[in-house]
């Protein structure tokens, strides 16, 4: 708080008069900092529903299945396989060639070579386990089928 000084107690400074006294403002304004938090706060709220979840499949529904715990990794055999033959690493398309090298360099230092695989209920078996097989070449011990139970979305 500064102090105020009459007249007649200040000694005179350049041209007889009292000197100023001055305070050092030691406050943060915050009111711009609260205001850009709340703007960062609705930008995120609207683009976080247009994030994409990644390919949607139709899956096959199994009664006993259980849930699947810890990071895993995903492919997907999605209907389109048949004409383009492009499965997807988690959501990344790729040719069969480049899906088994992928894969066989992320479980190089794993240790548990475990993928799960994700396929629309129209791709037929033997699709299928031409992807099992590409797998099982680059190194995969245990090949994981993804399912829904019954009632889910």
């Amino acid at each position: 708080m500064p102090k105020i000084m009459h007249a007649e107690d200040a000694a005179p400074g350049r041209g007889g008069r009292p000197r100023r006294v001055t305070t050092s403002l030691a406050e943060i304004n915050v009111v711009p900092l609260v205001d850009v938090m709340l703007v960062l706060l609705i930008i995120f709220m609207v683009t976080a529903p247009m994030i994409n979840r990644g390919v949607d499949v139709k899956l096959p529904v199994a009664v006993r299945s259980q849930a699947i715990t810890g990071e895993r990794i995903e492919v997907t055999v999605p209907l389109s396989y048949r004409t383009d033959r492009k499965i997807y690493l988690g959501d990344v398309a790729m040719d069969p060639v480049r899906l088994k090298e992928t894969v066989r360099q992320k479980l190089e230092h794993a240790t548990k070579k475990d993928v799960f695989l994700r396929g629309d209920t129209g791709v037929q078996l033997g699709e299928l386990m031409q992807v099992t097989d590409l797998l099982k070449e680059a190194g995969v011990e245990n090949v994981g089928l993804v399912t829904k139970k019954p009632g889910e979305r």
